[in-house]
């Protein structure tokens, strides 16, 4: 009677459990209703005559702040704003875009090398578009006057139409008796360089000058951005950062997401700035400062909006002087080769961008080795079949150690029983008396755990690969279309066939049924002496990891099928070299057996 109601205890508390998952996830990362629901208005909405957009909500107009002087009517359509003909041309290998040259601003990235969506025809990634438009997000290099910004509406002339990796870009213009330039160059990467001068043409000292660079950008990133449409809260993004993030004197900070900036109005982290901007899983803007950065600073700003600016130190120019200050942008993918090769050439921590946590030294290593696997047989699917192959090819003497130390146990499983009933009623005797037999036997309780162990943080370490690696990013394998994302072919819509989508736990894939019948065979290979209750429950542990696993990315249950199939034949090759081990398991199971038996008689004739 106990048993049959544990056993209903335990099936309630799984059921619960499962559904718990999957509404807790909803709860603490709610997902957007959809895309247009939340996108009906630009993020920085229609600005009243006279407002200041731009300035810190909450707070007055403040000198140096970087306010615009000009109000902003809005909204924007995308394709009506980059129809403007003031504009220049960017062509990279990797970026493609355009400058706006009313403002001087670089409100125009897409990323050749990224698609938006898993179709073959759909278009690249946009990370940059201009401001009041559905995706504001750009960058703009000025300079303050007497503590005061100029007009962002101001028009500059080019030297060039199309900005390229050989043909640098200088824009100009005159204000009063100060000429400015922004000579523009751009890498065969994601990196832009601003060099920003101001020349004074007066006979006298000019006013005080002071330059500026910043990135402006929407708490909705769009669709393209592969998160959460306004604070990054899909349920895989608590192991990614989204928002401000920067390294301040060779340290990382990245606390705050948008919400909890907006809470905080202002973020100023403390020391040197070495590069700062804002982050989503896949794609960065940042700023790297040159030198005399007297301030950085992250800001919330009306309607959904947040900026990160730099302020360099304000100079008196001298008549005929000109000042001249270095600012690069990095506007691309979170490339981990390519932020790796900044990092070597000086800009402190970029690498750190990816949020790789504390099993960086597991996952730089894993990624490697992907990398690697796909150059070589040219799917990430399959080389993520080699790689499990390769992690348990290094696993399998530890699995032979492993079995070792089950055979070692069985052999003195006697001894043990014998000093049990010796000092049944001591324990503390007993506890040393058989760690003595242990240490006189030369027998490890724990190695059998060791292998078990050591597959927890490579199976966390994978799962973060999967998840921030953007070559991983719309990877396909056979009928799955993106590694990274869950498996579609789930049985309750017939794999495809019916038109609707499963939800959370319920989506029970392929791969998610081969995961449970995998590690159900395992359980079953390997005989087992625990008591009927306890492996009835057991039993249960496939099936409900099962739903547990399915809405997790495909490419982490193609792992972990490959490692269950491997761990079968892994078994029976090992269990063919100690075949003491299995008997010595079966008799035990069997003797337990009976002694259930046993007390069910005793307990009826009671």
């Amino acid at each position: 009677m106990n048993n049959s109601r544990n056993l209903l205890l335990a099936f309630v508390l799984s059921g619960l459990l499962i559904l718990g998952w999957d509404v807790g996830m909803r709860y603490f990362y709610p997902q957007p209703e959809t895309q247009a629901a939340q996108r009906k208005t630009p993020p920085g909405g229609v600005v009243a005559s006279g407002e200041e957009p731009g300035a810190v909500e909450g707070t007055s107009v403040v000198a140096g702040d970087l306010t615009n002087g000009t109000p902003a009517t809005g909204p924007v359509d995308l394709s009506a704003a980059l129809a403007d003909p003031q504009r220049v041309v960017i062509e990279a290998p990797r970026i493609a875009g355009s400058i706006n040259l009313v403002g001087a601003r670089i409100d125009d990235i897409v990323l050749k090398d990224h698609r938006e969506t898993t179709d073959k025809d759909s278009g690249p990634v946009r990370l940059f578009a201009p401001e009041r438009t559905f995706d504001e997000y750009f960058a703009e290099f000025g300079f303050l006057v007497n503590a005061k910004r100029s007009s962002s509406q101001a028009v500059w002339s080019a030297d060039g139409d199309k900005l390229t990796p050989d043909r640098p870009v200088t824009l100009t213009r005159r204000e009063n008796d100060l000429t400015y330039s922004i000579k523009l160059t751009v890498d065969e990467d994601y990196m832009i360089t601003a060099e920003q001068s101001v020349t004074n043409a007066a006979e006298e000292a000019a006013a005080v000058v002071q330059p500026f660079a910043l990135i402006k950008r929407s708490a909705i990133p769009g669709a393209n951005a592969d998160a959460d449409p306004r604070y990054n809260a899909s349920p895989d993004e608590f192991l990614s950062h989204a928002g401000p993030v920067g390294v301040f004197d060779d340290v990382l900070n990245d606390p705050h997401a948008y919400h909890e900036l907006a809470e905080l109005k202002t973020w100023s982290p403390t020391g040197s700035p070495d590069w700062l901007g804002f982050s989503d899983r896949y794609w960065l803007g940042a700023l790297v400062p040159g030198e005399s950065a007297e301030s950085a600073t992250f800001r919330s700003l009306k309607s959904d909006l947040f900026r990160a600016d730099v302020l360099y130190t304000a100079q008196t120019l001298a008549p005929g002087a000109t000042l001249t200050q270095s600012t690069r942008l990095y506007a691309g993918a979170k490339d981990s080769v390519i932020l790796d090769r900044y990092e070597d050439g000086g800009i402190s921590q970029f690498g750190k961008a990816i949020s790789w946590g504390w099993f960086e030294i597991i996952e730089k290593p894993l990624l490697w080795l992907l990398r690697t696997l796909n150059g070589l047989i040219g799917n990430f699917g399959v080389a993520i079949i080699g790689m499990t192959l390769v992690i348990r090819g290094l696993l399998f003497p530890i699995a032979q150690k492993q079995f070792s130390s089950m055979a070692q146990m069985k052999a003195v499983q006697p001894k043990m029983k014998a000093i049990q009933e010796r000092y049944k009623d001591d324990k503390q005797t007993q506890q040393q008396k058989i760690m003595e037999l242990y240490k006189e036997e030369k027998v490890n309780p724990l190695a059998g755990c060791l292998p078990l162990v050591i597959q927890i943080p490579i199976f966390f370490a994978l799962y973060k690969v999967l998840i921030l690696a953007i070559e991983m990013r719309h990877e396909p394998f056979l009928y799955i279309r993106d590694l990274t994302a869950p498996d579609p072919a789930t049985i309750l819509n017939l794999f495809g066939v019916l038109p609707y989508e499963v939800p959370g736990f319920l989506g029970i894939g392929v791969l998610a049924v081969l995961l449970g019948v995998t590690m159900w065979l395992t359980f079953k290979l390997n005989p087992s002496t625990m008591d009927p209750m306890q492996q009835q429950i057991f039993n249960l542990m496939p099936w409900f990891l099962m739903f547990v696993m399915a809405p997790f990315a495909a490419g982490l249950l193609l792992y972990w099928v490959t490692s269950n199939i491997l761990t079968l034949a892994q078994q029976k090759y090992l269990y063919s070299r100690h075949p003491q081990l299995k008997a010595a398991a079966e008799k035990e199971k069997a003797e337990m057996a009976q002694k259930a038996e046993r007390e069910k008689a005793e307990k009826s004739k009671a």
